[in-house]
Formats: C-alpha cells, structure tokens, sequence
C-alpha cells in the first residue's frame, strides 16, 4: 500500500508543455490539483465542473493565464457532450493527461435509496468519467497518461461502510474499468491506472464521515496525484494504487 508522508516535498515543475484535463475540479482534492498544475505557465489546463460562477473564479485567480473552464454535470453528460468537445477542441489539438477526479456520494442505507439516487451517483462516478474517457480517446496519443480518482471504499478486499454502498460500488467500477481500459489502450501507448484513494479531510469526506478528522489534507494528495500524472505511467499502466495512512 502506497503511503503519504505528510511532509511530501514539492513536486518538479513541468521541463515540457502539457496540455491537460481535471474532470472535477472546482472543489476538494480537484481544486487543489488544478492549483497545482497552473503552477506551470506552460501548461494548457481545461477544467470540469458544475458551477459555472466557482469555475469562472477558479480560472480568474489563475496567474498564468492557463485555465479554461467548461460547466459540465457528469450525472447528464450526453446533454453537455457537444460542448465539452467544443471547449477541448478550441482550447488544445490533443490531450497530454485526464485526471477524473469528479466525484459524488449520498450516504444512506441501500435499502432507503431511489432509483434516481442510484443512478446519479454511478452516473456521476462510473458513467459520466467513462463517457469522458470515450470521447477524448481520438485527442491522445503515445505516451498519454489517464489517472482515474477512486477510493479505497471500492478496494477490493477493504473496509466497507455503512451507508456507501452505491458511491464504493461506483468506485469499484471505475477501477475495473481503468484496469480493462489499460490492455485495450496498450497498443497505442496510451496509459491508464486509479488511485484509490484513503482518508483525506475534503468536504465529501466530512460528508461521509461527519466529525472525522484525515490525516492527510486535500493540499498534500493534490501534491501526490500531480505527480502521479506526471511520472506514473512510465512505472504503472493497468494498476489501481491504493493511497492511503487510515481506515476509513
């Protein structure tokens, strides 16, 4: 199991211009990736979100100038696929990195769910990242790296909460999807792995475990994850990573 050192030096700037895609990324763990890769005025970052006023704020802060935003809701993403593809294709010729950090959860028992909430979530954490994934494949080339965002609730073999049944099911999904995707990918170089991720204290965390406090914070696994996308599939391809120091 991959650990976090809480004291994680920073990351190496970018030596070469990458063009790039958070899917998710207007709060939490999301955020702070983007943060992190605007860092590099040499990089070209599209990012993802539902609130269009808190993506816009996000690329106004920019000091680079290298943020574009694109609202989209990946519970419905067939309603906003043609301009998900418009912004990409006005913004860059091919994409370097997707990270799919976009995520949701509803805690209740699975007895008490509807089927609307159901699908929303496996909407939103399986179908939505996968659709992403399909339409941008023609954009990548050799040496691609996609990192999907998963948690150690959808680690096989992990502990299991009350409450999370649909959101780690969904989990568990993209995590087998990332694995399957990696062998059809391979002839093309074109790398995919998951991390799994443990405990980090972000509001959809404190939604889940209300009054629990992670001990590693969204800043520190932002660190972890860019790096990762930068480096890691010279390493891993068809790997799900569990990233964790806690359980839950």
């Amino acid at each position: 199991m991959i650990q976090i050192n809480e004291k994680i030096q920073p990351y190496n700037i970018y030596r070469t211009k990458m063009n790039i895609i958070v899917n998710g990324g207007t709060r939490g763990i999301g955020k702070e990736v983007v943060l992190l890769l605007a860092k590099d005025k040499g990089n070209r970052i599209l990012v993802t979100g539902r609130s269009e006023s808190t993506l816009k704020r996000l690329q106004s802060g920019a000091k680079n100038k290298n943020i574009s935003v694109c609202t989209t809701d990946l519970s419905v993403f067939d309603k906003h696929q043609k301009a998900f593809l418009k912004s990409v294709s006005s913004e860059m010729k091919s994409v370097d990195i997707l990270i799919n950090t976009a995520g949701s959860v509803i805690v209740r028992d699975f007895m008490s769910f509807s089927n609307e909430q159901a699908r929303e979530i496996m909407e939103t954490n399986f179908f939505g990242p996968a659709s992403v994934i399909r339409v941008l494949r023609p954009l990548m080339k050799k040496g691609s790296h996609i990192v999907n965002i998963s948690s150690m609730g959808g680690y096989q073999g992990s502990s299991k909460y009350r409450g999370l049944s649909y959101y780690s099911a969904s989990k568990a999904a993209i995590s087998c999807l990332s694995e399957c995707l990696a062998v059809e990918f391979r002839d093309t170089g074109i790398a995919v792995n998951c991390l799994a991720l443990g405990s980090v204290q972000t509001e959809m965390f404190e939604e889940a475990f209300p009054g629990y406090k992670a001990d590693v914070s969204a800043k520190e696994m932002a660190r972890f994850i860019v790096d990762f996308a930068l480096n890691g599939n010279k390493f891993f391809n068809g790997k799900v990573l569990p990233v964790a120091v806690s359980n839950p």
